[in-house]
């Protein structure tokens, strides 16, 4: 056998003893430090996440102005926006299923091909889809 094989050999079998040495079993840690905020935790009311995107939809208005709007799951709630991309303009909350969406100096009623918008700065006026 040559001497590098040899070395080869010892470095291996040296490696493999050392690592059978080594504990393998994990280490379960049963207690930690108290958590300040368990009770709270406990007795917080379930998370419930805002709703998702029912339909979003672009609607041409009498005044030849665009308005997108998405109408979300919970049946409550509608985003409206005057340009196509960027955040809400408003979000408009309705007080009941089929009532109008309102929000300060927002009004939207309908949810489908047509609806009557009206904005701070635009009076009530008809829009289709």
């Amino acid at each position: 056998m040559k001497q590098g094989h040899i070395t080869l050999a010892a470095a291996v079998l040296a490696a493999t003893l050392s690592l059978s040495a080594c504990n393998t079993e994990p280490e379960v840690v049963t207690k930690g430090p108290a958590d300040p905020q368990a009770d709270a935790l406990a007795k917080a009311p379930p998370v419930q996440l805002p709703p998702a995107i029912a339909a979003s939809r672009t609607y041409r208005c009498r005044d030849n102005s665009l308005v997108y709007v998405n109408f979300m799951t919970d049946g409550l709630t509608a985003t409206v926006r005057d340009v196509q991309e960027g955040p809400p303009a408003a979000t408009l909350k309705a007080p009941a299923q089929g009532e109008p969406f309102v929000a300060e100096g927002f009004e939207l009623s309908g949810n489908g091909d047509r609806v009557t918008y009206k904005s701070p700065d635009a009076a009530s006026q008809s829009c289709r889809a």
